[in-house]
């Protein structure tokens, strides 16, 4: 595909989602199968990623005002989710990182991963002299986080940043001390473009990390960044947006610099092309195309193909439909989320309701 035309489709993306509504059952108001509201008190229990809760509580909370259904969430982090999912102490989990084929067979392939929305993850700093966004490329991100670069004034740091007063102090590294979908889509990225973090630290929801400091949740992070002059961390987009924290700007695989936002999280998911059979465990972290931004994700719902409990299987599908149609999806946008592309939007409906 064309630069030119990967643009006007990423462009498209988000137009597509937010006005067209796949089925009329998208944009039916929940509950039983003749789309009446559920009966008061019906409930759906599910904990896990911290990275799509805000969008998470924004929906069920209008869920609960349109149907009734009370959905209890817990955000204790992606790790936590599957390991609640798998125990079978929820109805559904919620997850940054696709379940491992080690984490599948433990419930006996008994789950689909249903994608929500798409996300950024975004490099944030508290740093109060510098007013201009700081630009980072993949393996001096990953050298900072590798305990290689440890001055804010470092020559590799100045080099990409001309012009900016860098100041001369100690870079204080925060990262996850959780199990974290978050942690599993920033260490994807970083394995992706960094050979030494790939072989010395690599990709999952929890690392071993070499240097730093632990927060717990995206929210633990975001406090201690901006608890910390000098410090650097990663957090959901959201996160720094609603705290007043500055975030970089990334240097994609085409060599630009890229501002984490609704519309380059879109581009990046324009290169993702999935078959009919997918399961959706997709990574689009350093995705192709000149307005993709590099650290960007689905996040997941985990549910059973097969559930024993015909109620709380009817309620989740019922929430599902509701999740994917046009309203719902333009909350997402409101909170710096991206909306699904319509034609992912179709491949989940036909999953679900196969």
């Amino acid at each position: 595909m064309t630069e030119t035309a990967l643009r006007r489709v990423a462009g498209g993306l988000v137009l597509l989602a937010l006005a067209c509504s796949p089925s009329d059952r998208a944009s039916k108001p929940a509950g039983d199968a003749r789309g009446k509201p559920a009966v008061g008190g019906a409930a759906l229990t599910g904990a896990g990623a911290t990275f799509p809760n805000p969008i998470y509580t924004k929906w069920f909370d209008a869920y609960h005002k349109e149907t009734g259904v009370r959905i209890n969430y817990q955000s204790i982090g992606s790790g936590g989710g599957i390991r609640q999912f798998i125990e079978g102490t929820v109805d559904f989990g919620a997850s940054d990182a696709p379940m491992t084929d080690e984490q599948v067979a433990a419930v006996k392939g008994n789950v689909r991963h249903i994608p929500t929305v798409l996300g950024a993850v975004v490099a944030t700093y508290n740093l109060p002299a510098v007013k201009t966004p700081l630009r980072f490329d993949g393996r001096t991100l990953a050298d900072i986080f590798l305990g290689r670069i440890t001055r804010w004034r470092d020559r590799r740091l100045a080099a990409l940043n001309p012009g900016v007063n860098l100041p001369n102090q100690d870079i204080i590294v925060t990262h996850r001390s959780d199990g974290s979908g978050t942690t599993f889509i920033f260490t994807d990225y970083l394995s992706k473009v960094s050979p030494e973090w790939k072989g010395q630290v690599g990709k999952a929801t929890s690392v071993q990390w070499p240097i730093g400091l632990g927060g717990k949740g995206n929210e633990g992070v975001t406090q201690q960044v901006k608890q910390t002059e000098g410090a650097i961390g990663y957090v959901e987009l959201i996160y720094a947006i609603s705290n007043g924290l500055p975030y970089a700007w990334i240097r994609n695989g085409e060599g630009d610099f890229i501002e984490p936002s609704l519309k380059s999280v879109s581009a990046a998911a324009a290169g993702a092309h999935l078959p009919p059979s997918t399961d959706f465990r997709v990574s689009i972290a350093d995705a192709p195309g000149r307005d993709s931004y590099p650290i960007s994700s689905f996040t997941w719902l985990l549910v059973r193909k097969d559930n024993p409990d015909s109620v709380k299987a009817r309620l989740l599908h019922n929430f599902l439909i509701w999740m994917l149609g046009p309203e719902a999806q333009r909350m997402a946008a409101d909170l710096h989320y991206a909306p699904l592309p319509l034609p992912v939007i179709e491949l989940v409906q036909q999953k679900i309701s196969g």
